[in-house]
């Protein structure tokens, strides 16, 4: 299937398998995956590491600011995909904790985090052929971006789905801390005073809360046919 040079924005709720399926995207149409909750996390690892954000969730603000500008949080291109970097070190594994997981969301509604990121997001949309997850690629990064698709899910399957990865990757895991983690980043994604997490007027949903990831690409290609008039089997 020949898919034209455009942005395609996936936006949605934490653990609906947005990385996921933009991943595949990115595989089976030669575009380039940048994730942009990764670069969000690598702020929040930052901040944990450098005391800049408290254990209770107290964050210094003034440091944050002094810190932002020098941060060389980057992507590198890898044969499987783009890998997370602070500097030289590869923080791809610390930055999927639970520990991470629970301060991301306070970190992300800090203005001048949001703006960091959005500017270097903004530098690889220039090439087009790009696809990204986050939550607000639609509505604040790429409002111009062609597709717009906004993923959902029953909480207790994102719950399950989240535990899952955890414990795949040797995590001690209780599920009820992990629904509890999902329901309050759904509040405060959804409340953010900046660029809070919203479906864009122009964006598709797609409920995946009974989908695999085949039948989830089987839906795109139908999208992008009727979207943008090709064939499904070009």
């Amino acid at each position: 299937m020949k898919i034209p040079d455009i942005i395609i924005a996936v936006d949605g709720y934490s653990s609906t398998g947005k990385s996921t399926f933009a991943k595949r995207i990115a595989s089976e149409f030669s575009f380039l995956y940048l994730d942009s909750g990764a670069l969000y996390r690598a702020v929040t690892l930052y901040a944990i590491e450098h005391g800049i954000i408290s254990p209770s969730g107290e964050i210094d603000r003034q440091a944050l600011g002094r810190a932002l500008p020098g941060l060389d949080i980057h992507f590198e291109a890898k044969e499987d995909g783009s890998r997370t970097y602070i500097g030289g070190k590869c923080v791809e594994k610390e930055i999927r904790t639970l520990a991470v997981s629970e301060k991301v969301s306070p970190i992300a509604t800090v203005p001048e985090v949001r703006s960091f990121v959005d500017e270097r997001l903004r530098e690889f949309g220039k090439k087009k052929r790009v696809v990204m997850d986050g939550r607000d690629i639609g509505t604040t990064v790429f409002p111009e971006a062609e597709l717009k698709i906004f993923m959902v899910a029953d909480t207790a399957v994102r719950a399950r789905r989240r535990a899952d990865e955890m414990i795949r990757r040797g995590e001690n895991v209780n599920l009820e801390e992990v629904m509890k983690n999902i329901k309050e980043r759904d509040f405060i994604d959804s409340h953010r005073e900046v660029s809070p997490l919203k479906k864009a007027e122009d964006a598709v949903v797609l409920d995946n809360s009974a989908m695999t990831i085949d039948e989830q690409m089987v839906w795109l290609r139908h999208l992008i046919s009727e979207k943008f008039s090709v064939k499904e089997t070009d």
